[in-house]
């Protein structure tokens, strides 16, 4: 059963397959709300697909899946109202010439404008005001990011910050929303180890908040359920989030136990090229 907040994800038998091959295929979990889920594989082995498969943002194509007891791909939107990405190269990335401050404020001003209730956008503005930095404070503290620390404090450009930090600030923009499950590509993408600690150490903690976080990476850290993808091909060396780079979103249609377990993918066609071809063949061409 889900808690008030975190959002449980099972899986069976789960796939997604493109023109030329499966991006993934066989994949099965079953992680309750506030679990850390390591979703560990090579380059190109559909890791990427399987992250915006699981968030309602790409359809899958066999198999079943419920994100919160919302039941994919029949429940694709609802889904994708309850999860937050953070960082995913050609989805969800970071504007390099925006400042920090200007991507907290940018993102606070959405949340009110689309998911607020009409009540509170008829508030008094400093009431609004007030409330935004709320959000802003609290998914600060969540991510771990002091803006003041970094060299222009607030003004500081994302094309200034060290990769942990803006894996920081990606997950704080993520957490504005309060979502019940949040999803971060390449975490552990040209981070030194003790960095790598460092991310883990962050997730870990918004997991025991209560919120269930999904996160690709290339190894994944002990007492994380680990959800294993792999790549049958290795002739190219290009990552399926590159893979996703310059591409558009995509909209659905819409109409559990935590601890360390190993969840292998029993498929033997996924190939980098099925990969590339998900994405197309979902929409995000």
């Amino acid at each position: 059963m889900d808690s008030p907040h975190g959002a449980s994800v099972t899986a069976e038998n789960f796939g997604l397959k493109g023109p030329r091959g499966w991006a993934f295929r066989g994949l099965g979990i079953d992680a309750g709300p506030g679990s850390l889920v390591a979703i560990e594989g090579p380059s190109g082995s559909g890791r990427t697909c399987l992250l915006l498969a699981l968030t309602g943002r790409m359809r899958p194509t066999e198999g079943q899946a419920k994100v919160g007891g919302l039941r994919l791909p029949r429940k694709m939107a609802a889904v994708r109202r309850i999860a937050a990405l953070g960082p995913v190269p050609g989805v969800s990335e970071l504007d390099p010439a925006f400042t920090v401050a200007e991507h907290l404020r940018e993102r606070a001003l959405l949340q009110r404008r689309f998911d607020g209730s009409l009540r509170a956008l008829l508030r008094p503005r400093a009431e609004r005001i007030a409330t935004a930095q709320e959000r802003i404070d609290a998914a600060l503290d969540a991510a771990g990011l002091d803006p003041e620390t970094l060299p222009k404090a607030g003004r500081t450009s994302v094309r200034d910050l060290e990769r942990l930090e803006a894996l920081r600030l990606s997950i704080a923009l993520a957490l504005i929303g309060g979502p019940r499950l949040l999803a971060v590509d390449d975490t552990d993408l040209k981070l030194s180890d003790a960095e790598r600690a460092e991310a883990w150490d962050l997730l870990r903690s918004v997991a025991d908040s209560g919120t269930t976080v999904l996160a690709v990476c290339s190894q994944a850290p002990e007492g994380a359920i680990t959800l294993r993808t792999h790549s049958t091909h290795s002739t190219h060396s290009t990552d399926d989030a590159d893979d996703a780079a310059g591409t558009g979103g995509t909209d659905g249609t819409d109409d559990d136990t935590a601890g360390t377990t190993t969840q292998p993918t029993t498929g033997d066609t996924t190939t980098e090229e099925g990969t590339a071809d998900a994405f197309a063949e979902t929409g995000r061409a």
